[in-house]
């Protein structure tokens, strides 16, 4: 793991960890007696997604290394940030963490067969068919690492000092979405010789398939009839996918190929972007709510 990781890893764990401070186990109990809303979440991640990314590649004539890393970041399930960014929005968090647990064990699975019959299928992209092989302990990691120990943690350290955790469950909060945001930050500034003009067309690519993420989420939300704060989870969970694990494939398998690895690089950085530009919509809308109330 590289020092860049390293950090974000840790970002990542204190924001999970933030999260857990507000959460019960009860809330996971209402998940569980509840199922619907999780499967609901599955479908725009490995279903909708999908099918809507390898249709636009049958239509859009672009270049197959563009073509196979939008199909590639469209295969990988969701990430931790979407739990934290669920939570900004005041959607159901619970069911956010339950639908990015199954999904990256299914990942294992469905991320490979996907991504085989979209690259298959598409004569711009056969060429560049590979035996996908997920490497599980990337998987893993993410799940365990920056997900159930911080979340765990979280939710035991609010059980034992519910004093100490009314004191800094909001500065906490604060402090890890700005760490996060500072992150962002210098990332762009150290690679600010690469955000040129030329990056637009791209940008514009990840753009349009996050928004497209986030619109199928939230209508197959509204198809299962769920109620507003699980229909923002599904959506945020149907926008924000895993493109670090996409990077990582994109450089053991793909040589680390540069136009794959823009796309899914511009991903990492877009998703955030568009996940708490929702999140601080959705707030809005609930303080004015409450406000005429």
């Amino acid at each position: 793991m590289t020092p860049t990781q390293a950090i974000l890893s840790l970002v990542l764990a204190t924001m999970v960890f933030s999260v857990a401070l507000d959460l019960r186990v009860e809330d996971f109990r209402g998940v569980a007696r509840a199922p619907r809303a999780v499967v609901a979440g599955l479908i725009p991640q490995f279903l909708l997604l999908p099918l809507a990314t390898w249709a636009a590649t049958l239509v859009l004539d672009l270049p197959p290394n563009i073509e196979a890393a939008m199909i590639l970041v469209a295969a990988c399930p969701g990430g931790a940030l979407s739990n934290v960014v669920t939570h900004l929005g005041h959607g159901n968090t619970a069911l956010s963490v339950s639908i990015s647990a199954v999904a990256s064990v299914i990942a294992l699975v469905l991320t490979p067969l996907n991504f085989t019959w979209m690259v298959s299928t598409n004569p711009a992209t056969a060429g560049w068919l590979r035996q996908l092989s997920i490497d599980a302990s990337d998987i893993w990691v993410s799940l365990v690492a920056l997900l159930a120990v911080p979340m765990i943690l979280g939710m035991l350290f609010a059980h034992r000092f519910p004093r100490a955790t009314a004191r800094i469950r909001k500065p906490l909060a604060r402090a890890s979405v700005g760490a996060l945001l500072l992150f962002i930050a210098a990332g762009l500034i150290r690679d600010r010789h690469l955000l040129t003009a030329a990056l637009l067309p791209q940008l514009g690519l990840v753009v349009a398939q996050n928004g497209l993420g986030l619109a199928l989420g939230w209508l197959g939300a509204s198809a299962f009839g769920v109620g507003i704060r699980d229909r923002r989870a599904i959506t945020i969970e149907g926008g924000m996918q895993n493109s670090g694990l996409a990077l990582g494939i994109i450089a053991v398998q793909f040589g680390a190929d540069l136009g794959m690895v823009i796309i899914a690089s511009l991903w990492g950085i877009w998703h955030i972007v568009s996940g708490l530009t929702l999140a601080a919509i959705w707030r809005r809308q609930d303080a004015r709510a409450l406000a005429r109330s």
